[in-house]
């Protein structure tokens, strides 16, 4: 298994993969599918989006950006989306992993979560096996698919002095 940068040739996968959180609703923010051609856009836009593959099988994705601007430009956000039916196989860690690499080769000193849905408890425990520190709780800072509220935990980890 290796990270490749996105190729539009693989949008169809991609967007299969990143559409497959979106509708689960309990992870991504995002409530709208991607189409070929949003998608095609999305994945461009970011300063990274990366690519799992083994034998040019897409099994997962991550895309890595700026937190913010300015001042705050050093902070960088990323999500991450495996295929369902690979998941549990160690393929989230991989591509966290990469995109740290990938964060500290960009210029990015911190890499922080916004929206860990506090739930999402492998997420959780993998951030924290890799050094993620959780920042506290924000009580019903996500909409669930039912319209309940669930707690988030920002987190953060330090890739570059």
């Amino acid at each position: 298994m290796e990270v490749i940068p996105y190729d539009k040739k693989f949008v169809g996968d991609a967007i299969n993969i990143w559409n497959e959180i979106v509708r689960e609703g309990i992870a991504f923010p995002q409530e709208d599918e991607l189409d070929e051609m949003s998608g095609d856009e999305f994945f461009k836009a970011q300063s990274f989006t990366g690519l799992a593959v083994d034998g040019g099988e897409i099994l997962a994705l991550y895309i890595l950006h700026p937190n913010n601007v300015g001042r705050c430009s050093h902070i960088c956000n990323a999500s991450y989306a495996v295929r369902s039916d690979l998941r549990g196989r160690h393929i989230g860690e991989f591509i966290v992993k990469d995109c740290i690499a990938k964060a500290r080769d960009l210029g990015f000193r911190i890499l922080q979560f916004n929206a860990v849905v506090a739930s999402n408890i492998h997420a959780r425990h993998l951030y924290q096996r890799l050094g993620f520190k959780e920042l506290g709780i924000i009580p019903g800072g996500f909409r669930m698919p039912d319209g309940s509220f669930a707690d988030i935990v920002p987190q953060f980890i330090v890739v570059s002095d």
